[in-house]
């Protein structure tokens, strides 16, 4: 690590006007957390008109900051009204609202809040060490590599994500197709335009993403909310005694360990993460019937693991360019809407972005754990506020957003037709993440196949005799099997528990 440049960027983050970027992230982060259904990536997506012509350090760092942001946000919906303000906090529901039930919602936010703040900080220090070393080694990345790591990544959100795995590979293919639409940078042919003059430059990232987040969200929560009313739980002491903190520091030290690590993989996540930490602690607690009924460590580990992996996954996004989950693919998208484009150069050739943004999560956090549990009861006012009231308000905003990209009403129409495919996808259990993430990756996947096969004069097996791109190749075929493998060995079992009966009745 270079120790100047990384001290150079607290400098950068020191700026007046970065400061105050980073503060409005952080806050309309906790804010859009606050808010039920809307969720970073919808919010990234409908705020990407905004960072044209803004700095990109400064745009970059307020979108970050909206991105953790939320996770902090989507703790109190889940402690105070059993509705998770963010997918990650779903598994928070389960002990949050018990202890709010029992009078103990401010200790339930406490402990979430200082969880939150020590799995991001941990997380944010592995990124300072480990992003410079994997972004030297990926210097050694060619056209190959990169293909076969953009492969690996659509293909992992598909397969290790949440919700069902051929729906996601479905989406993850329409996107790949999407991206195809336009002119062929190679031949200069037109592909899918149906004869459309708009179409010739290909479909708008933003359009596709402020779609399928933005309307398709809003429609679909407006939906499922309809004649709800929640009561939020009444809020009481939020600073935890020593006996929660002393009870809660294992499951903190390891939703740390691995929401980190879960992070940095494509298709980890927070929601993976926040999952796997709970499984472990429920796993080896002496008390295991307590979670789901208000253990500490059910709200400590998902919390502090879903903090730790929204950072980490700065990491595959900054240092080879491959984003890990769909807030990510916005934000790669963001980036390139402001001419940066992430990869292996950017510590070299962007030191004062690379380095700004990773030291701004520190100020950032900082800020969210100061202003997270002061704030607690402006945020219960907010949650009084009825979504019929504040959906046309966002998709006013939305719809004067995607016009200001390019004075086009082309796409306010487009933007619609991906908020209705975004409804019917929500409706029909389908993910539109592995769709938004391929559709970014389809033209990196395209572009660098087709120049591997020229540096390769048409023989396909050059992926496979490179040693890189052929090991990810070889990860990406054993990814691919995994699922096929588990469900085999799954039916044998089922099999096998069923012969059990029949050979019971043989014997008497």
């Amino acid at each position: 690590m270079d120790v100047s440049a990384f001290l150079e960027g607290f400098s950068v983050v020191a700026e007046p006007r970065n400061l105050l970027y980073c503060l409005i992230g952080v806050l309309i982060g906790m804010l859009i957390g606050v808010l039920p259904g809307l969720g970073p990536a919808a919010t990234i997506a409908i705020l990407l008109p905004i960072v044209y012509g803004t700095d990109p350090v400064s745009a970059i760092i307020m979108l970050a900051g909206i991105f953790y942001g939320a996770q902090y946000g989507g703790t109190i919906t889940s402690v105070l009204l059993r509705l998770p303000g963010e997918a990650s906090s779903v598994v928070t529901v389960f002990d949050g609202f018990a202890l709010a039930k029992q009078g103990k919602a401010g200790t339930a936010l406490g402990i979430a809040a200082i969880g939150s703040f020590i799995g991001a900080t941990v997380s944010i220090i592995g990124l300072s060490l480990l992003a410079p070393v994997i972004a030297g080694y990926a210097l050694d990345f060619g056209p190959p590599e990169m293909a076969a790591l953009a492969l690996l990544g659509v293909l992992l959100v598909s397969t290790i994500g949440s919700g069902h795995m051929l729906k996601a590979l479905i989406a993850a293919g329409i996107g790949m197709l999407l991206a195809t639409v336009g002119r062929d940078s190679f031949s200069g042919a037109e592909r899918f335009t149906f004869g459309s003059l708009q179409l010739s430059d290909g479909i708008d990232f933003v359009v596709v993403a402020m779609g399928l987040f933005g309307v398709g969200e809003i429609l679909y929560n407006l939906e499922e909310r309809h004649g709800k009313v929640h009561a939020p739980a009444k809020v009481g002491n939020v600073w935890p005694s020593r006996a929660d903190l002393k009870e809660s520091s294992g499951a903190i030290a390891r939703g740390s360990g691995i929401g980190f690590l879960l992070g940095v993989l494509p298709g980890g996540g927070a929601v993976m993460s926040s999952l796997a930490a709970y499984a472990t602690e429920k796993r080896i607690s002496k008390t295991p019937e307590r979670f789901g009924r208000g253990a500490i460590q059910g709200v400590a580990a998902p919390e502090t693991a879903n903090n730790a992996a929204a950072t980490s996954s700065f990491i595959p996004l900054l240092t080879l360019g491959i984003p890990a989950n769909a807030s990510m693919a916005i934000l790669f998208g963001a980036l390139l809407i402001l001419g940066v484009t992430p990869g292996p150069q950017l510590v070299d050739e962007r030191p004062d972005l690379f380095w700004g943004v990773i030291n701004s999560m520190y100020v950032g956090n900082l800020i969210l754990l100061l202003l997270s549990i002061p704030l607690v009861g402006i945020f219960v006012r907010i949650l009084r506020v009825r979504p019929a009231i504040l959906a046309p308000i966002t998709v006013l905003i939305t719809v004067l957003g995607v016009y200001t990209i390019n004075n086009s009403v082309f796409d306010i129409y487009v933007m619609i037709i991906f908020g209705v495919i975004g409804y019917l996808m929500k409706k029909l259990g389908f993910e539109p993440g592995p769709l938004v993430l391929a559709f970014v990756l389809g033209g990196l996947v395209e572009a660098n196949i087709r120049r591997s096969l020229i540096i390769f004069e048409g023989d396909p097996t050059g992926f496979v005799t490179r040693p890189i791109s052929g090991t990810i190749l070889l990860v990406l075929v054993l990814v691919a099997a995994w699922p096929i493998v588990s469900g085999v060995r799954k039916r044998r079992r089922a099999a096998a528990v069923a012969d059990q009966p029949d050979r019971e009745d043989l014997r008497v």
